[in-house]
């Protein structure tokens, strides 16, 4: 028999809204209006939503990897416990890229060293091709562990050869990570075909339909002598931008938002697009 609630049944489940800290200025660009005296405020929420599942997606290159690594060195930094599912890079690389976003954020990385899981999805068929075993796999760690925030690097990963299955496998994996009450950050891969600034990614809308929220990255290359003047960078350098395509948690800014990866290989949001513009003209 189906279950059917009043909407006040549900207010003792219903998760708090705060943010969950990535440590970039994303921070600012998702927020909760609240009321004070007899107007409306806007407050930035601190973070992404709390028991959100995001999905981050990109053409190659664009900052994917890195804002998903700095998120987790944020939280794990913060003294809370981290699991990435590292299905694209062998998890020993991960230790190397880890230990130098600390140097970058200036995070004390022992502590980091003991808040951060890792699965190795990588290197083992039986866990890229087989939903539940990895579920049950990261099931045991979230428990052990006492796990809040996951991290899976690359969803697009575990339908590689089978796009037309992709709608089923992230559902599987937006419930299981609904059910375990955490916050979830999943990388999704473009195909080549498709357009840089969507939300699409491989398997079509599939990841963005389902998930609560989409940010996407993207770079452009000034190759003309139009666009060196549009954004006021010369011939050959790279335009990098973020947006959240949308979010159905909360509110969030909308608008696309220049940023750069340092050198130190962080993810830092600059200003609005428009605003870059304007400046440079």
């Amino acid at each position: 028999m189906a279950e059917y609630y009043e909407l006040r049944e549900l207010e003792g489940r219903a998760p708090k809204l705060f943010g969950v800290a990535t440590g970039t200025k994303l921070d600012e660009m998702f927020y909760k209006v609240e009321m004070e005296g007899e107007r409306y405020v806007k407050k930035p929420l601190g973070g992404i939503p709390y028991l959100a599942v995001i999905n981050l997606t990109g053409i190659p290159d664009s900052g994917k990897s890195v804002l998903a690594e700095q998120f987790a060195v944020a939280q794990a930094s913060a003294g809370y416990k981290v699991l990435i599912v590292t299905v694209e890079s062998p998890a020993h690389f991960l230790y190397t890229s880890l230990k130098q976003k600390c140097a970058a954020m200036n995070a004390d990385f022992n502590s980091v060293e003991r808040n951060i899981v890792i699965i190795d999805a990588s290197e083992s068929d039986e866990l890229r091709e087989n939903p539940r075993a990895l579920m049950d796999t990261m099931a045991y760690a979230i428990r052990e562990k006492k796990v809040t925030n996951v991290i899976i690097d690359s969803i697009t990963g575990l339908y590689e050869h089978k796009e037309v299955m992709a709608r089923q496998i992230v559902r599987q994996f937006f419930n299981f990570l609904k059910k375990w009450r955490q916050t979830g950050i999943l990388v999704s891969q473009k195909r080549s075909a498709q357009a840089s600034e969507s939300a699409e990614a491989a398997g079509g809308l599939a990841v963005a339909h389902i998930v609560d929220g989409t940010i996407v990255l993207d770079k452009r290359l000034i190759e003309t002598k139009w666009e060196m003047n549009l954004y006021g960078m010369p011939i050959g350098s790279v335009l990098r931008t973020i947006r959240i395509d949308g979010c159905r948690l909360t509110g969030h800014d909308t608008r696309p938002w220049v940023f750069e990866i340092t050198e130190l290989g962080t993810v830092n949001i600059l200003k609005p697009l428009d605003e870059f513009i304007r400046k440079s003209s």
